[in-house]
């Protein structure tokens, strides 16, 4: 049975642990590229991957380039170049320089690999969804960010870490842009099946939704000098397992939404079903007002974003 190929667009903490991810649970084989100037850099994380193999018994490839043609044929490419956050960066922060460099990247594996299913990790994510979309000219259902299963980790791991329960029985869904304005939603959070606002106080509740929506600033605080990856570049793998897999996983994430929500062709975060020709279904859930409210909020944000990137990039 032939294996997927799984190509990573940037050899930083992000890429590199997605490669790490990936290869070890053994989704494909993976190529790791870089931009020139990172010289052998991209070769060298592949080859010490590799070599990690025999220890953990997979069975992936593992290559490291400088070249999109050793991408050709990628069934899932994975975006994650662009520039990282700093202490007292916003995602926001990183508009024009990640706009030119997502755009860049999008045309390239357009030519190189035109029936794949690109998977967008760089921020700020929404604007970075719609940026490739745009240049790639896919589907819709082939363009997709990576946020919504990442804050809906976060947010689970510090519900589990609340009521001292496993992470395994919490679940949650969240809606909106990737950023200050993400809609965790109360009404669907759960812990082995109850209701979450029946286990912690609302005020309580309220905190934790606050930490979750500045989780990445968090870490970008704690490390100094860079942004979160293991995490990131987890659900990444996770969404990429569901893609070549075909698992059909119910998460959310950012993509190209029109009557859906009522959102009018911008891309943001909501539940999809997630399988083998990408975005298998957007699935829409009533909201209650508070949760409209705060997701129309989410939206314009994005909207704002998008209309500033668009006039930097014209």
């Amino acid at each position: 049975m032939k294996r997927s190929k799984i190509s990573i667009v940037g050899a930083g903490n992000v890429g590199a642990t997605t490669a790490h991810w990936a290869a070890a649970a053994e989704l494909g084989d993976v190529v790791l590229l870089d931009i020139p100037q990172t010289a052998d850099m991209p070769k060298g994380k592949a080859l010490d991957l590799f070599e990690a193999s025999p220890i953990f018994g997979f069975d992936s490839r593992i290559t490291g380039t400088n070249s999109y043609e050793d991408t050709a044929d990628s069934d899932v490419v994975v975006i994650t170049a662009g520039i990282p956050r700093k202490p007292g960066m916003s995602r926001d922060d990183l508009l024009a320089t990640n706009a030119q460099i997502v755009g860049s990247v999008a045309g390239e594996i357009a030519k190189t690999s035109p029936n794949a299913i690109l998977v967008i990790v760089s921020n700020p994510l929404d604007a970075m969804v719609q940026r490739a979309l745009a240049v790639s000219g896919f589907d819709r259902r082939r363009v997709i960010g990576q946020a919504g299963v990442l804050d809906t980790a976060r947010f689970r791991s510090f519900i589990a870490a609340e009521l001292n329960v496993s992470v395994e029985d919490v679940q949650a869904m969240l809606l909106g842009g990737h950023g200050d304005t993400m809609v965790p939603l109360l009404s669907c959070a759960t812990v082995g099946g109850i209701p979450v606002t029946h286990l912690i106080k609302p005020d309580r509740l309220a905190e934790i939704v606050q930490r979750t929506r500045d989780g990445g600033a968090e870490i970008v605080k704690l490390l100094k000098t860079g942004s979160a990856y293991y995490a990131p570049a987890a659900a990444t793998a996770q969404m990429v397992e569901s893609i070549v897999k075909d698992k059909r996983r119910l998460v959310p994430c950012a993509v190209l939404c029109e009557k859906e929500y009522n959102v009018g062709g911008f891309c943001v975060g909501v539940p999809v079903v997630l399988g083998k020709n990408g975005i298998e279904q957007i699935i829409e859930i009533p909201l209650n007002k508070e949760e409209d409210a705060a997701f129309k909020n989410s939206v314009q944000a994005v909207k704002s974003l998008v209309e500033a990137m668009e006039k930097l990039v014209a």
